[in-house]
């Protein structure tokens, strides 16, 4: 059994895909299919049910999945002990993030990660259904690290570190017959159409707990995955919206007021996975993270 073996079946196994898990770890699909079979073939079972639309585990290679993973992380480890004697990491580091992360210069972040330690390779990824879609990929192994907003408390095998913090505002177009005002409740929100993101990302789930908190309900009217183009919807006129501090501030044609009777806190924090050894590329990256907040 090669390590080459086990991480080609683990992301076949995350990916649930054999193309697209080629294309992760940058080889032809033909060559990831080899390896799977060679593996089955000397353990002697099925590890994926192969005919369905997505490939699925047996039980087998359910049984194998998490062993693999620990495999996988030791041979890390181990290749870190070994860069960092001779003085320079090397390895992927994978990095979940979200679609907009205003309070912290991520760019710059990972720009100046990358001076200090060009023998690693950095990946970002963003999960369509927000911050809830990358704690699911720290747990399942498939990131390192990620920068999330996780209102509450977080799951048991994941630790948050909170970097930032912003209130949410109501954001409404300058015609609104709120805009002359600088507060409001969450009373005279209820019946009115919102823009927000999708269930799954922080700011929605802070606001949905808001209202259920207060016994209120509210439409959605439209959903966007990105909430730094939540005020450019609000001052074409296609709803109000409950958006971070920073989302609207300086934006013409929108104005911003207080919500007066509701915890409406949107949080920013580092999300990291418990029960398992941090990598040493992840290490220096949480390490330089605090040069970089506001």
């Amino acid at each position: 059994m090669e390590l080459r073996q086990l991480e080609y079946f683990v992301a076949v196994a995350e990916e649930q895909n054999f193309t697209r898990a080629a294309a992760r770890l940058h080889v032809v699909q033909s060559a990831v299919s080899a390896a799977v079979k060679t593996l089955e073939r000397e353990l002697g079972a099925p590890l994926l049910d192969r005919n369905s639309k997505r490939v699925l585990l047996t039980d087998a290679g359910a049984a194998l999945l998490p062993r693999a993973r620990i495999a996988l992380d030791a041979a890390r480890d181990a290749r870190d002990a070994v860069a960092e004697v001779h003085g320079g990491l090397r390895g992927t580091l994978r990095i979940g993030t979200m679609t907009s992360i205003r309070l912290l210069r991520l760019p710059s972040l990972l720009g100046e990660f990358h001076r200090r330690h060009p023998g690693v390779l950095l990946q970002t990824i963003a999960a369509p259904s927000g911050s809830q879609g990358l704690i699911d990929a720290l747990a399942e192994r498939r990131l390192d690290l990620a920068f999330v907003s996780l209102p509450g408390a977080p799951p048991a095998d994941i630790h948050l570190t909170e970097l930032a913090r912003s209130v949410i505002d109501l954001a409404v177009p300058d015609d609104h017959p709120f805009a002359s005002r600088e507060s409001v409740t969450l009373g005279e929100l209820a019946g009115l159409d919102f823009i927000d993101s999708p269930v799954g990302f922080g700011n929605r789930a802070v606001t949905d707990r808001a209202f259920a908190t207060a016994g209120l309900s509210r439409r959605v009217a439209i959903e966007i995955p990105d909430i730094a183009t939540g005020a450019d919807h609000v001052r074409h006129g296609l709803g109000i919206a409950l958006l971070p501090r920073f989302v609207v501030a300086d934006t013409k044609g929108v104005r911003a007021l207080t919500v007066t009777d509701a915890d409406l806190d949107w949080t920013l924090s580092l999300a990291i996975p418990l029960g398992r050894p941090v990598g040493a590329a992840a290490r220096a990256l949480i390490n330089l993270t605090a040069e970089f907040l506001p």
